[in-house]
């Protein structure tokens, strides 16, 4: 039988043709010793599986929330360990949902999630990650309030992936552009991956993704609504990315889009001089980590 040694052998001699590319399980990320408790914090990388994608109507089936610790740098000290829970939702699990996520209605037979616990799990963490916090944050809020009250990130679109060499910003993807491969869309093992890409450093910058990450998410956002914007520029605004919000939510029924603080002035002088193309009263919000990817703003 072959050794774990003799293939690592073999997969350095794989790595040293430009023929080949190797990929590595993800393996649990060792301990960085030496560094003070008291100079980390605790990041909390969450993930839910769901029946669904609306999060007013589908509920969780699956939640994991992977506890680590960082530096002040961004450097990844250590992960502590996952709680991962499954629940029996109200209607069966659709085969759709089963194909994506593996969990089947026998699997959450008399499961269930208590609150109370995730609240007290969750409470110590200075911020939480998602790979794809526009999706997980709402789901989240709605189970238990601690997750309102916490500064949130998101490594999928908090990173200039693009501008790092990544063609694309789906954590398998990441995953195998950084060399390892893992078990796929299962809460726990999402959120293990998505802190292994976070602790490697950005080809391009050379820093941790981590560090780039949390610098992104402290800086505030701009919200800017074109409310009653002429019909006739609706495909000028959304090919400049301008989404358009229909729903009955208590927001206007309006396009908008989310903009840089440094980049808020101009966007409100090109919509007064291109769109409206005379004085306007344009409305803006201010986001920021506390709020942002959440259905308050």
């Amino acid at each position: 039988m072959t050794s774990a040694s003799d293939l690592e052998v073999f997969a350095a001699a794989l790595e040293a043709s430009s023929d080949y590319r190797v990929l590595r399980r993800l393996r649990p990320r060792a301990t960085v010793e030496g560094v003070d408790v008291a100079e980390t914090r605790l990041g909390l990388m969450v993930d839910v599986e769901t029946t669904g994608l609306d999060a007013d109507q589908d509920e969780i089936i699956e939640l994991a929330m992977v506890p680590f610790r960082y530096a002040l740098d961004g450097t990844v000290v250590e992960v502590l360990e996952p709680f991962d829970r499954l629940r029996e939702p109200s209607k069966p699990i659709s085969s759709e949902i089963t194909v994506l996520t593996g969990i089947t209605d026998a699997m959450v037979a008399g499961k269930s999630i208590d609150p109370s616990e995730v609240t007290m799990f969750a409470a110590p963490a200075a911020v939480i990650i998602a790979h794809n916090a526009a999706f997980d944050r709402r789901f989240l809020e709605r189970y238990s309030s601690v997750f309102s009250t916490k500064p949130w990130a998101c490594s999928m679109s908090e990173i200039e992936w693009a501008a790092e060499g990544f063609e694309g910003t789906k954590l398998s993807y990441l995953a195998m552009a950084m060399g390892f491969f893992y078990e796929r869309h299962r809460a726990a093992n999402d959120c293990l991956a998505a802190i292994e890409i976070l602790a490697r450093e950005l080809p391009r910058t050379q820093a941790p993704a981590l560090a780039k990450l949390l610098e992104r998410a402290r800086l505030p956002t701009w919200r800017i609504w074109a409310e009653n914007s002429p019909f006739e520029f609706k495909d000028i605004l959304k090919a400049r990315g301008y989404r358009w919000n229909g729903e009955e939510n208590g927001k206007p029924r309006s396009w908008y889009v989310d903009v840089e603080d440094a980049e808020k002035e101009a966007e409100i002088s090109y919509l007064a001089r291109e769109i409206y193309r005379y004085e306007v009263d344009i409305r803006t919000v201010r986001v920021t980590a506390y709020d942002r990817f959440s259905s308050r703003v």
